[in-house]
């Protein structure tokens, strides 16, 4: 039987015993959570930067949201207010869609 130890989407299990398999698992604690949640993340942006087309890299950027979400979650906010910080920093700051690579700042 392979052993996975990791966090999973919530309806994997689902998908397991229709399959036919047993399986073992746990809900972590709080902090287990949050560890593991930070985990998965390095995990997924692995995947994406190893995606080899736009499909397979909207797929795990679809993971890596999924998990932003649940991460706002564990410290209080909302996707709307996640959205919302997002925005004002954007408008604000700007976003990166133009695409500027700094170089330098010379100091005084």
């Amino acid at each position: 039987m392979p052993v996975h130890n990791k966090l999973v989407r919530d309806r994997i299990l689902e998908v397991i015993e229709k399959a036919g398999k047993t399986y073992t698992s746990r809900v972590l604690d709080e902090k287990e959570y949050i560890k593991e949640v930070r985990t998965k993340m390095h995990e997924e942006l692995a995947e994406y930067e190893e995606a080899e087309n736009d499909q397979d890299a909207v797929e795990e950027l679809a993971d890596l949201l999924e998990l932003i979400h649940a991460a706002a979650a564990i410290h209080g906010a909302t996707a709307d207010e996640l959205e919302e910080v997002r925005r004002a920093k954007a408008e604000k700051r700007g976003g990166f869609s133009d695409r500027i690579y700094l170089i330098e700042v010379e100091d005084d």
